[in-house]
């Protein structure tokens, strides 16, 4: 019997359904809250940058969730709510996952890859950012630039 060396991969969606109704429920604002989460998120931006470039994505997402969170009692403010940078280094992050993933694999199989790999990770922007520069005030309201390493 062989031993397996890699740990399995994540498996968040098992059919398109899922990711469909996620996104309708993100859109209409019937997705629960609970179930808005790190892997929720990712599924948007994924859902979004298979369909379009980053900027013409960053927008929708933007706004998308803005919407969302004052749909839920969420308030867009100084310490909840809508993150500037975390959500436009992610849609970098996907991005760069997408770049070098097989764009032909279903969704659901890229959606699952994306939230088991480093790129979905919630501690990647770690690698890029102090915890203070990305946690600051200034980042939540506006994009502040790394200051541990350049996105490339």
């Amino acid at each position: 019997m062989a031993i397996e060396t890699q740990p399995r991969p994540i498996v968040v969606y098992q059919e398109i359904g899922e990711i469909e109704t996620l996104i309708a429920g993100f859109h209409d604002h019937s997705l629960p809250l609970a179930s808005w989460s790190h892997q929720a998120h990712l599924t948007v931006g994924i859902w979004y940058l298979m369909r379009m470039s980053a900027e013409a994505a960053t927008p929708l997402i933007r706004e998308g969730i803005r919407s969302y969170n004052l749909s839920q009692d969420v308030p867009n403010s100084d310490s909840r709510g809508y993150h500037e940078s975390i959500t436009r280094f992610y849609i970098w992050a996907v991005g760069k996952y997408l770049s070098l993933a097989d764009r032909s694999l279903p969704l659901v199989e890229l959606t699952n890859r994306l939230v088991a790999s480093e790129h979905g990770s919630k501690q990647h922007p770690f690698r890029y950012y102090s915890r203070d520069r990305l946690l600051s005030v200034a980042a939540r309201r506006g994009w502040v630039e790394p200051d541990l390493a350049p996105l490339d």
